[in-house]
C-alpha cells in the first residue's frame, strides 16, 4: 500500500520506519526543514519505560494548589479564553482518582514496556546510535510523602514485572556518585534500573536516515493545509504545494493533530503541555549524573547525555505559545546546581522550550480513527520518546491487518 504520514517527529518517524519495513510505500509530510526539530528537538533525553506515570493521579489538584504558589513551580497556568484548554482541564481532573489512575498507568506501562523491547531489536537490527546509556532512572524524593506515595507505583511496576528498587540517600549516592556534592535533603529514591537515556533529536534524525535507504520519502518544508474526505475514507491531503494522495494515513503531528482533525469531524482529546530543558556542556565528569535522575518535587529531569546534561520539565498550559521566560531557565539552573553543584557552568546553557502533546489521562491515542483509513499515533505527552518504537510498531501492524504486537484493547480514539 501507499502510506503518507503527518509529522517527522519521533513519532512519525519511527511509524515510517516500521511501515517501510512492513513492505509499504511510504511518504512523510513534515513542516520543518529536517526531521525531529520541534518537540523531539531537545527533551530530557529519558526512555522511562519503568518511570511511566499519568500527570492525573490522586491529590493533583491540592499539589497543583501549592505547586502554583512555589518560586520554582513544576506547574505553571496561563489561563487563556480557550474553549479547548477549559474542556481538557476539566476531563484532566476527572481523571485525578485512585481508580482512573491505576487504569492510565497500567494501560501506559504496557506501551512502555513494549517500546522498551522493540528498541532493543532496533538497535541490534541497525546499530543505531544517539548517546545511549542504561543505567537507570532514579526517582528523587525529598519528602516522606512521596515515599509513601510510591506504593502505588511499584504495585503496577511489580504487576508487569519491571524491575524496581527503593533507595535511602546512600543508596542514591551509589547509582549517582555525583549527589555526594549534593546539599539537597534526599530522603531517598524509586529507581528503574532498565529504564535508559539518549538524544532523541539524534535518535530521529537518524532513523530518518536509516528509513530513506528503506525507500521512504521525507518531504520537508510542507505545510499541511487540510485533510479530503469522501464518505468514509481520506482521499487526500492538501499541502501547499500540492493534493497527495495515499491508501492510508497516519496522523503524527503531536499537539497539532487534534486542529487537522478537527476538520474532518475527528474530536482528539490532545492539548500542548508546554515543557523547557538547558543544555549544558559537563565540566566535571565526577560530579555529572551518571544516567538520569527525575527530581520528584520540582519535576525535573537531570540527564546525562554524551559529554553534555539535559535538564529538562516542567508543565506550563499556557497554549500554543513558544516564548522563553527567563524565570524557566532559572528554576532548570536551579534544580542541576542543587543536587550536580559544580558539574556544570549553567551560564553557558542552551534554552529550548517545545510543546507535548498530552492527553488527558496519560495514554496516548494509537489506532484507526472512526475515519476507515485514517490511523492516529499522538497524544504521547512527556513520554513520546519512550514509547515510539512501540506505537510506530503497533501502527504498523494495525496498517498492515497483522499482529500489531501488543495489546490494542482501550488504546485508540474510540476509548473517549
Amino acid at each position: 500500500m501507499r502510506i503518507v504520514v503527518l509529522g517527522a517527529g519521533v513519532i512519525g518517524v519511527t511509524t515510517a520506519y516500521y511501515l517501510a519495513k512492513a513492505g509499504h510505500e511510504v511518504e512523510v509530510i513534515e513542516r520543518q526543514g529536517g526531521a525531529g526539530l520541534e518537540t523531539s528537538f531537545a527533551n530530557a533525553g529519558e526512555l522511562s519505560f519503568g518511570y511511566t506515570s499519568p500527570w492525573a493521579g490522586p491529590g493533583i489538584p491540592a499539589k497543583a494548589v501549592r505547586w502554583l504558589l512555589m518560586q520554582h513551580a513544576p506547574l505553571i497556568l496561563r489561563p487563556k479564553p480557550d474553549p479547548y484548554m477549559i474542556a481538557w482541564l476539566l476531563q484532566m481532573l476527572r481523571n485525578c482518582t485512585a481508580g482512573r489512575y491505576a487504569i492510565n498507568k497500567a494501560r501506559m506501562v504496557r506501551v512502555s514496556d513494549f517500546s522498551r523491547e522493540t528498541l532493543a531489536e532496533l538497535r541490534a537490527e541497525t546499530g543505531i546510535t544517539y548517546d545511549g546509556r542504561k543505567q537507570g532512572t532514579l526517582q528523587l524524593f525529598r519528602k516522606q510523602a512521596q515515599i509513601d506515595g510510591a506504593a502505588k507505583d511499584m504495585a503496577v511496576l511489580a504487576d508487569y514485572g519491571v524491575p524496581f528498587e527503593m533507595l535511602d540517600r546512600a543508596g542514591c549516592e551509589a547509582v549517582e556518585p555525583g549527589l555526594r556534592n549534593s546539599d539537597a535533603d534526599i530522603l531517598g529514591g524509586l529507581r528503574t534500573p532498565e529504564d535508559e537515556t539518549g538524544d532523541c533529536h539524534m535518535f530521529t534524525t537518524r532513523l530518518a536516515e536509516i528509513a530513506t535507504g528503506l525507500g521512504v520519502n521525507f518531504r520537508y518544508g510542507v505545510d499541511i493545509q487540510g485533510i479530503d474526505v469522501e464518505g468514509d475514507r481520506v482521499v487526500g491531503v492538501r499541502t501547499a504545494q500540492d493534493k497527495v494522495n495515499a491508501d492510508a494515513f497516519v496522523l503524527a503531528l503531536g499537539s497539532y493533530s487534534p486542529r487537522l482533525a478537527r476538520q474532518v469531524g475527528i474530536k482528539l482529546p490532545i492539548y500542548p503541555v508546554k515543557g523547557y530543558s538547558i543544555t549544558v556542556p559537563i565540566e566535571a565528569v565526577e560530579r555529572a549524573p551518571a544516567s538520569t535522575l527525575l527530581d520528584e518535587s520540582y519535576k525535573i529531569a537531570v540527564t546525562r547525555l554524551g559529554d553534555r546534561i539535559r535538564v529538562g520539565g516542567m508543565a506550563e498550559i499556557s497554549g500554543y505559545s513558544y516564548d522563553l521566560p527567563e524565570r524557566r531557565r532559572e528554576t532548570l539552573a536551579y534544580c542541576l546546581n542543587s543536587l550536580f553543584p559544580g558539574s556544570a557552568d549553567t551560564a553557558r546553557a542552551n534554552f529550548w522550550t517545545g510543546l507535548r502533546p498530552m492527553t488527558p489521562d496519560g495514554t496516548p491515542i494509537i489506532g484507526r480513527s472512526k475515519i476507515d483509513n485514517l490511523y492516529i499515533n499522538s497524544g504521547h505527552g512527556t513520554l513520546g520518546w519512550t514509547m515510539a518504537c512501540g506505537s510506530g510498531r503497533a501502527i504498523a501492524g494495525l496498517v498492515s491487518g497483522t499482529d500489531p504486537g501488543i495489546d490494542m484493547t482501550d488504546l485508540g480514539p474510540e476509548r473517549y
